[in-house]
């Protein structure tokens, strides 16, 4: 990236992503003119564009703003997704006038390198756990800014910005290990939650995703912090000087004990290396938030932040979109919205739900995410989706993809060892829910089946 002071405006192609609308954020909230290109409007691009931030939904050339066009090379910074295709016109054009392009995990690690940065990676839950430490930062008055890969609903935004955002102290970020984006970053503070095997499209086995995380984790600053899950495989030759381990179980530095969970909250005590906090309270059940709650209050008690802070922060958390979201919560139904796209996250939401919902019927509506995943993982999402009383499975949503040949949603399904099943497209949905008797309902998923939530929920409410 040039340097800032001479960048007048950034132009982003695939502008709608999680993580490409927070640094877009950013250089809009710090003065810079920022536009950009997505495929289709969302309720995050509205969200952009009532921020100020030009959008359109064509692949033209001829609708790149004048005033983007008219500055110069060197002060125009031009910021692509690598979801965004080769062939891609706008994309093209900027190559082939000779605008420097940037990927956004360039750029973001540009920009939080600036700062003491807290990254958390892992295969899942690093969304939610980056979104409750950059909570428990903000609210316990550090000087933070924080690059979020879900929208935290404390804030409406996947963005959190300090008082002066050019001269923070900390930076809190997600760390994707897709495409490797990770690499770019340079952690005072590393979190790692899960390392599982995903995105066999760019490595080529759990071997080369553990190879690939070490070498992240050495990216961590000596004198900083590393908090890792516990019972990661992991060589801990690259590890920095303070090493820590979380669970919910008792043999790590950081985990829970005394945990109460009903149908609205969880309460617990905290184990640290140094002693006890107690009377920790979230507004959001299951052991998967309870996990991540661990998580994000270690870095923080690692951090030095007070223990009445970590306390306040937990119980004023009101969690992420997508993310173990309720939708309706009643004594007569309960309808839950989650982002789970890989196996494991499906396990532990589903245990999650069934632990506090022990004699309900859990009706799942599922969508697939990507024709790689389904083809490596299709026993993996069968086993998980067969923890379910009732299954609606949707059609694969490709996002990037092209079509496999014989890689359709059938491959999951014709595995999955439960009676009651369905298999339908997308728009078949609304007509094959069966609003007489659901109990617990569930719509899960990272492609657009999101856009059907509110269709859904006014269904079941008979609205």
């Amino acid at each position: 990236m040039s340097n800032k002071s001479k960048i007048k405006a950034t132009y982003f192609i695939g502008i709608g992503g999680i993580g490409m609308s927070a640094v877009a954020r950013y250089f809009n909230k710090t003065g810079i003119l920022t536009c950009g290109y997505d495929k289709t409007p969302s309720s995050l691009t509205d969200s952009l564009s009532k921020e100020g931030i030009n959008i359109h939904f064509e692949d033209d050339i001829k609708l790149i703003p004048k005033n983007i066009l008219d500055i110069e090379k060197d002060s125009l910074l031009i910021i692509y997704t690598p979801a965004v295709p080769d062939n891609h016109s706008e994309l093209r054009y900027f190559i082939n006038s000779g605008y420097k392009i940037h990927k956004r995990s360039e750029i973001l690690g540009e920009i939080t390198n600036k700062f003491k940065t807290v990254a958390v990676a892992g295969t899942h839950g690093k969304t939610s756990v980056s979104t409750i430490i950059a909570h428990i930062f903000k609210h316990s008055g550090l000087n933070v800014n924080a690059f979020l890969g879900g929208i935290s609903k404390n804030y409406n935004s996947n963005l959190i910005l300090s008082d002066n955002p050019e001269n923070a102290e900390f930076a809190i970020t997600e760390a994707d290990e897709f495409d490797r984006s990770f690499l770019q970053l340079n952690p005072y503070s590393t979190v790692v939650t899960a390392i599982d095997e995903d995105h066999l499209d760019i490595y080529k086995d759990i071997y080369d995703i553990r190879q690939t995380f070490e070498k992240f984790i050495n990216q961590t600053d000596k004198s900083g912090n590393l908090l890792l899950k516990e019972g990661l495989k992991l060589n801990k030759n690259c590890f920095p000087n303070n090493v820590y381990t979380y669970s919910l179980e008792k043999d790590a530095d950081y985990y829970p004990e005394n945990i109460h969970t009903d149908a609205n909250s969880s309460t617990f005590e905290l184990i640290t290396p140094t002693g006890k906090i107690e009377n920790l309270k979230i507004n959001i059940p299951g052991n998967m938030n309870i996990e991540n709650a661990v998580a994000a209050a270690a870095i923080a008690n690692i951090h030095k932040i007070k223990d009445e802070l970590i306390r306040e922060a937990l119980k004023s958390w009101t969690g992420v979109k997508r993310r173990f979201e309720y939708v309706i919560n009643t004594p007569d139904l309960v309808y839950i919205d989650d982002y789970a796209h890989h196996p494991e996250e499906l396990k532990s939401l589903l245990n999650s739900v069934r632990d506090i919902y022990k004699d309900k019927k859990i009706t799942g509506i599922f969508q697939p995410h990507l024709y790689t995943r389904t083809r490596d993982f299709a026993d993996e999402f069968a086993e998980s989706l067969s923890l379910l009383d009732e299954l609606i499975l949707l059609d694969i949503y490709p996002a990037r993809e092209d079509p496999i040949p014989g890689i359709t949603s059938k491959i999951i399904f014709d595995k999955v060892d439960i009676k009651n099943k369905i298999l339908i497209n997308k728009d078949q949905l609304l007509e094959n829910i069966n609003i007489n008797d659901p109990e617990i309902l569930l719509t899960i998923g990272a492609g657009d089946i999101d856009r059907l939530v509110d269709s859904v929920r006014k269904l079941v409410l008979k609205i």
